[in-house]
């Protein structure tokens, strides 16, 4: 289990200047965590490049982007793309003279899903096949990445690659019942997970989570060199969440959304980062608070412990909190009020029965029935108190949060002080309060 290491203090300014390189390793869709990364440093003005995941064909063949595609990804990103797919995972590559995971999958029934398994040595095989194919584009993105960054200049490589679930019809009715479920649709998580299709999306995702981590760092070991022979410092992040401090009854309180499945691959990333730290490369984990995006829909309940960082904000901020504190007020029904909203979410945060469950040292822990039913009640008191349900409070207080981390990150990065570090509500209020981020209550 990772050293539990929170930010106690805001890093000092990194040395990134005008004609530095920001480089996703990861597609932007949307807003999300990484959008933070890319702002801060445009606004630092460094230059941005990114890559992409590639589109699959009809056909399932992977390919590049259309010069449409392209031209639309480049405007979200604010930067150029490298157009080579850098698609991780293993779902869609045929092995040992069978179709691919996905493939067989098709036909399959979710009521089946206790039975359906795969040979180990053909998935053994598929793995191999995507890692040897991510593996293979990640150098000539490298290549590209070597020509284009100037001497002397600095690099900060952000790795923004998560997920793993095979693309197969059959995972989301399933997944929807392990964490919406209650009543006869509930799904225990840990039967699912020690089931032969969890053991396979437990692969996919240490492949696309955690392990594409690795083959980043080992990829770029030459530009590294080259960097550090021009005078330039490289330095690299990764996302990663394991829980997070939040108010709770007044005082932080460590606590995690259950169940996150996921977090075994978050646990793997952790390693990777501590073994090539301890090599002297500059790569840090981040785990960053919860937050409400497209991709965090289907974890019904996460959004909770979002609610206190308004708390937080009101107690480090002051004054400067009053346009948040009334922008998330204008939201709520009338006859509602941002107190009762806090109360609400403070009330299950503090739950006897959720104090059974945490615990950090056997993080991450599995859903109970008793435990999916109350979080999932709360979240739909919580959001039911919003006049409209596509403008929430917590997706006004996600986008401090990845804007937040994303300026710790960049920042932090240039000097880590571990290898995985904690980014929790505390340090994101204080940030906010600070005459440095007061930009971001705007």
């Amino acid at each position: 289990m990772t050293e539990y290491k929170a930010m106690q203090q805001l890093p000092a300014s990194a040395g990134y200047k005008t004609g530095d390189t920001l480089v996703l390793i990861g597609e932007l869709f949307g807003r999300g965590y990484a959008n933070g990364l890319v702002d801060e440093a445009a606004r630092l003005g460094m230059t941005i490049i990114g890559t992409t995941v590639g589109r699959r064909d009809s056909d399932g063949n992977l390919r590049p982007l259309t010069p449409e595609e392209l031209a639309e990804s480049e405007a979200l990103l604010g930067g150029k793309i490298i157009n080579i797919p850098l698609e991780a995972g293993f779902d869609m590559e045929p092995a040992l003279g069978h179709p691919s995971v996905a493939e067989q999958l098709k036909k399959a029934r979710p009521d089946d899903w206790s039975t359906i398994s795969f040979d180990e040595q053909f998935v053994a095989a598929a793995k191999q096949g995507g890692t040897s194919r991510f593996k293979a584009a990640l150098a000539r993105v490298v290549a590209e990445l070597a020509q284009s960054i100037p001497a002397g200049s600095n690099l900060h490589i952000a790795h923004a690659m998560a997920g793993g679930i095979p693309r197969a019809r059959v995972f989301m009715p399933l997944l929807n019942r392990v964490f919406k479920g209650t009543g006869e649709k509930y799904l225990s998580s840990s039967d699912f997970w020690n089931s032969p299709l969890g053991r396979l999306c437990d692969v996919s995702f240490n492949e696309v989570t955690a392990d594409t981590f690795r083959y980043l760092l080992e990829e770029t070991a030459g530009l590294r060199n080259q960097i550090a022979a021009s005078g330039g410092r490289i330095c690299y992040s990764a996302y990663g969440y394991h829980g997070t401090e939040v108010l709770v009854g007044g005082n932080y309180q460590w606590q995690s959304y259950i169940p996150y499945v996921q977090g075994f691959a978050k646990m793997r990333l952790e390693r990777i980062a501590a073994e090539f730290t301890n090599q002297g490369v500059m790569a840090t984990v981040f785990n960053c608070p919860e937050i409400q995006t497209n991709s965090s829909a289907l974890f019904l309940g996460v959004e909770i412990s979002l609610y206190p960082l308004l708390t937080a904000i009101k107690k480090n901020a002051g004054t400067s909190a009053i346009p948040l504190v009334e922008r998330c007020q204008g939201m709520l029904k009338e006859g509602e009020s941002i107190e009762k909203l806090l109360q609400k979410a403070d009330d299950y945060l503090a739950s006897p029965l959720l104090a059974t469950i945490q615990d950090y040292g056997t993080w991450p822990q599995h859903n109970t029935l008793e435990q999916a039913e109350l979080m999932l009640a709360c979240s739909a008191e919580l959001i039911g108190m919003h006049t409209d349900q596509k403008q929430l409070v917590c997706a006004e207080l996600s986008r401090i949060v990845f804007q937040s981390t994303g300026r710790l990150m960049l920042h932090a990065s240039w000097q880590p002080e571990a290898s995985a570090i904690w980014l929790n509500h505390d340090i994101i209020s204080r940030l906010v309060a600070d005459q440095s981020g007061k930009d971001l209550l705007k």
